[in-house]
């Protein structure tokens, strides 16, 4: 298996895991529509004897802490292929992604997701509860990146404008 950044000719297999991964075509879809607005900032595939088994995506998030900005990045959506799923491919991508943004000087990254999964990489319910947003509720979580920020009482996070025309 290798990790590495997505390359143009990875489009169409890119949207194939996704629309795979997923019940519907909407994550897919989202993938294209942040490609083309410029705000896939970290797209990154798993390949596997030449095919897609795997794919993640960061963008970046409008988010206030305490009236305050702070570099965010929304991470999502994360896509294995079906057959593939269970064996560590996802989390491969996931920790790629965090540490990417480490390296990039990112304080936060949000989510949507299985509390239960991505607990393990850090991601808490209880660190987003801070920030409005149209999809705070139980599924949405933050990892902060930075341990100089102050977690903030009050806050919103807006997602790149490509979750908002889905």
């Amino acid at each position: 298996m290798l990790l590495r950044a997505e390359q143009s000719y990875d489009e169409k297999p890119i949207f194939a895991v996704n629309k795979a991964a997923f019940a519907t075509d909407a994550e897919a879809r989202l993938v294209d529509m942040l490609r083309s607005d410029g705000d896939l900032y970290f797209s990154h595939v798993v390949e596997e004897n030449n095919a897609i088994i795997g794919h993640i995506a960061l963008s970046p998030m409008d988010v206030l802490a305490n009236d305050q900005p702070i570099k965010a990045l929304g991470l999502g959506p994360v896509a294995v292929a079906p057959n593939r799923q269970g064996k560590g491919i996802g989390s491969q991508l996931v920790r790629a992604a965090i540490n990417w943004a480490q390296s990039q000087d990112w304080q936060l990254i949000i989510l949507l997701g299985n509390p239960r999964y991505y607990s393990r990489f850090g991601f808490s319910v209880e660190d987003a509860k801070p920030f409005s947003s149209p999809f705070a509720g139980p599924y949405f979580q933050a990892l902060w990146l930075d341990a100089t920020v102050q977690k903030p009482q009050s806050g919103r996070a807006e997602y790149a404008p490509g979750f908002g025309r889905l």
